[in-house]
């Protein structure tokens, strides 16, 4: 398997799918978006600055409810119009984009989504069963993003840095459960515990991390955060 790489920090004058977009600053990233016919939705509290052209709409999500509990956003909110418009997250991190083709689909942990094109179809599954143990709570998100009509792109926020590698076929590898941002559907991930003892008697507690099974790609945070969750 290889070593996961650093992915680039910066972006400028990136076209694809319909917009340009930039993405500087190495501290706390900001992503630029230059808008045309292709609209953008995003979670609205990223939003940094617009030029006046740029009108702001509320985009429903099916299924919103369930997932007020948990900190995740009810609705997302799309732009109408050309011209140009800025996101950046509270927290030191890195901004990066994930050029799509129509029938890719990708999985993303939650609160890692920044925007994306409207191509992109967006739903979300809450996780049960042991791996609720991940973030503490009774479950967590995975939002799915899968591309439908045309070339689209998807803006993810990694805390700390961000790195991806390719698993092949049947490769694996143990991430702690706050560290993975995103990974392709063809890779599998399961949730694994391992008690650590000091003695015969003596318990230090247990270990937790999720396997991810090959192929496909899957990128780490180097700064996870884990966020609150329902309870």
């Amino acid at each position: 398997m290889p070593v996961p790489s650093l992915l680039p920090t910066q972006a400028r004058d990136e076209t694809y799918g319909g917009v340009t977009y930039h993405i500087e600053g190495e501290l706390v990233p900001v992503l630029h978006v230059e808008l045309g016919t292709v609209p953008v939705y995003f979670e609205h509290h990223i939003l940094l600055w617009k030029d006046p052209s740029v009108a702001i709409a509320i985009k429903p999500l099916r299924g919103a409810v369930r997932r007020v509990l948990s900190g995740m956003p009810v609705f997302v909110t799309q732009t109408q119009g050309a011209g140009r418009i800025a996101f950046s997250r509270d927290g030191a991190g890195h901004v990066f984009a994930l050029h799509m083709k129509p029938g890719e689909a990708v999985d993303v942990r939650e609160h890692q989504f920044l925007a994306a094109t409207d191509p992109l179809d967006y739903t979300f599954n809450r996780v049960k069963g042991v791996a609720n143990i991940l973030l503490g709570g009774t479950g967590f998100f995975i939002d799915t993003f899968t591309c439908t009509r045309s070339d689209g792109i998807l803006w993810l926020h990694g805390y700390g840095n961000v790195f991806t590698l390719t698993l092949g076929a049947r490769e694996q590898i143990d991430i702690e459960p706050g560290g993975w941002i995103y990974k392709d559907r063809t890779v599998q991930m399961q949730t694994l515990f391992q008690k650590i003892s000091t003695g015969l008697f003596a318990s230090a507690g247990s270990l937790c991390w999720n396997r991810f099974t090959g192929p496909g790609r899957i990128a780490l945070q180097s700064m996870y955060l884990h966020m609150p969750t329902e309870t």
